[in-house]
């Protein structure tokens, strides 16, 4: 019997000038006070993940295709993008 299950891509590596900076939230929050202006990125992708999850429908794909689950997911960053642009411009 032939194995079904799926084979998982390998990831790409990334190169050798590309280092990731990861930070604890601590040491964000303290940036964040320390320095004027300053945001920690980690917190915009929480917000952003938290604004997408109330679309319900994206939450578990029961999508037939992948291109109408990028289609949605491109519908509701729309409607997130207006949202932001009408409270910021009124």
């Amino acid at each position: 019997m032939p194995d079904t299950r799926a084979v998982r891509p390998s990831r790409p590596r990334l190169p050798a000038t590309i280092s990731l900076i990861i930070k604890q939230r601590k040491e964000e929050a303290d940036a964040k006070r320390s320095q004027p202006g300053w945001k920690a990125r980690r917190w915009v992708v929480e917000r952003t993940h938290s604004w997408l999850n109330r679309y319900r429908k994206l939450l578990v794909s029961f999508e037939k295709t992948e291109a109408s689950y990028v289609a949605l997911l491109s519908l509701a960053a729309a409607l997130i993008c207006w949202r932001q642009t009408t409270s910021i411009y009124g």
